[in-house]
């Protein structure tokens, strides 16, 4: 089920939330409405394909057994040893799901041939991250005893389950185990702003965008030099304003629910050097690399070589967790590089790229804007040949056709009007930031212009506009597409 589709919007999520408001102000509220959410979110996981079910029950059931035993067990010795048990249980299970046809496919084998065909469950790369690090902060004392009722919400929690944010254990339980649940209007009239704000990016822009960039990837023929770089900046902001609006609409739905979930997203297009970048793009995907592999591997604290080497197996396990395709691995590998050079020329020059005055800010913007631009088109492509005609054609290869070839001029012209809002205008939890939408304070708008009086606020224009946005994107949705984000 897509936030989009009208059955979520028009069946489930009214549902949803009408039974979350009377239990939460009847008799047994606390755990009546814990109960109610997790039906839902497990009626949210199975509605396409029930069996996607399976594997995340699974997953629940035996983690929060794992999570138990680590919390009884006294002698470190054997707790290392359990933990490490559950994160390779963790790893086994998303590497077969998710990596079985590739890794079949470089062995020579037909991952399509004589047996069961091995299916991609919904949330398995999400929920098994989740999972491993609750495993790990209960290993360090960071967890308490729970329920399994508050546990199985917390890992299937229908807001976050599709796309992250990847929430931990520390922030969200201690949400599900007070029980103070009830209706405020605020919360309602927040959550309402945040999604239907995510809706228009995902329908008005995201899925306006799809179209123009499938047929520069997807027609198998060389596209010109202004149609591939007018392609790849399509794409460029085709996922920005998927995923933004996925973000948007996860904590619009958290907050109906009066549940805070920790932003995900923030303007990464703005960020004026590759550190920063992924301290904005899915930022709790970047937070559980960090946290969880980077620091491990040693970190920064053995040496300057070391260091590099830690950023760049870091940047390539995360490549694949994204596809198992080696596409996404080189996508990885360039941000590795690019990390590994914006710490070099930091150790060189004493100097970073992006803080210091507007001619640093502007070279650092530029060249992580190009970075990220030309890994997108790996991100995108299908295959090797596919990304290499149209770096081609980028590059100048075909000639410097000004052509538009497959993009009209109406998308050109709206690439020129979106570069200047992902640059230029405040994100929506920096117009909701007095409201405090998410689970941390949102950052104040640092740029030209000020908001000033256009921050968002519970009156009758904020309310007209959003009523406008959701008639003219309830319009423009007949074919709901997946988010791009959705299988991972």
């Amino acid at each position: 089920m897509v936030f989009s589709s009208f059955t979520f919007m028009l069946l489930f999520l009214p549902v949803c939330l009408v039974g979350f408001w009377l239990l939460a102000h009847g008799r047994g509220r606390g755990i009546a409405a814990t109960l109610w959410l997790a039906a839902c979110s497990l009626v949210f996981c199975g509605w396409g394909d029930p069996f996607d079910l399976v594997p995340l029950l699974g997953s629940v059931v035996v983690n929060y057994l794992l999570g138990r035993v680590l919390e009884t067990i006294p002698a470190l010795g054997l707790r290392r040893a359990v933990l490490a048990g559950g994160v390779t249980l963790n790893l086994a299970l998303l590497g077969y799901f998710k990596y079985t046809g590739f890794f079949l496919t470089q062995l020579g084998f037909d991952p399509n041939g004589p047996g069961v065909p091995v299916v991609l469950p919904l949330a398995i790369s999400f929920y098994t991250f989740q999972q491993i690090a609750y495993l790990v902060d209960v290993h360090r004392g960071r967890t308490h005893e729970h329920r399994f009722a508050d546990y199985c919400l917390f890992v299937t929690f229908f807001p976050q389950l599709i796309a992250g944010p990847i929430v931990h254990h520390r922030d969200m339980l201690p949400q599900f185990v007070r029980r103070v649940f009830r209706f405020r209007a605020e919360d309602v009239s927040v959550g309402i702003g945040f999604f239907v704000i995510g809706l228009t990016k995902k329908v008005l822009v995201a899925d306006t965008l799809a179209g123009p960039v499938a047929a520069v990837f997807d027609s198998g023929g060389a596209p010109g030099f202004l149609e591939a770089w007018l392609g790849a900046l399509a794409y460029t902001l085709q996922l920005y304003f998927d995923f933004s609006g996925y973000s948007d609409m996860a904590i619009g739905l958290g907050r109906l629910l009066g549940v805070r979930l920790p932003f995900n997203f923030h303007s990464p297009y703005r960020a004026a050097s590759p550190s920063e970048f992924w301290r904005r793009w899915h930022m709790t995907l970047s937070a559980f690399l960090r946290d969880y592999l980077y620091i491990p591997l040693g970190g920064n604290r053995h040496g300057r070589g070391r260091r590099y080497l830690n950023l760049m197996v870091t940047m390539l396990l995360g490549g694949l967790w994204h596809g198992a395709a080696w596409t996404f691995v080189l996508w990885g590998g360039l941000h590795g590089l690019a990390l590994m050079a914006h710490h070099a020329w930091r150790a060189v020059t004493g100097t970073r790229l992006g803080p210091g005055g507007f001619g640093r800010i502007f070279a650092g913007r530029v060249f992580t804007f190009g970075v990220v631009v030309f890994g997108w088109v790996l991100f995108r492509a299908q295959d090797f040949p596919t990304a290499g005609r149209v770096y081609a054609a980028m590059l100048g290869a075909n000639g410097v056709s000004l052509e538009l070839g497959a993009i009209s001029d109406t998308i050109a012209m709206l690439i020129a009007v979106l570069l200047v809002v992902v640059w230029c205008v405040p994100n929506t939890q920096q117009l909701m930031r007095r409201y405090r939408p998410g689970l941390e304070p949102a950052p104040r708008w640092d740029g030209w212009p000020p908001v000033g009086r256009w921050r968002w606020r519970p009156i009758a224009g904020w309310g007209l506009l959003m009523a406008a946005l959701t008639l003219v994107a309830l319009m423009h949705n007949a074919r709901v597409s997946d988010f791009i984000y959705f299988r991972f």
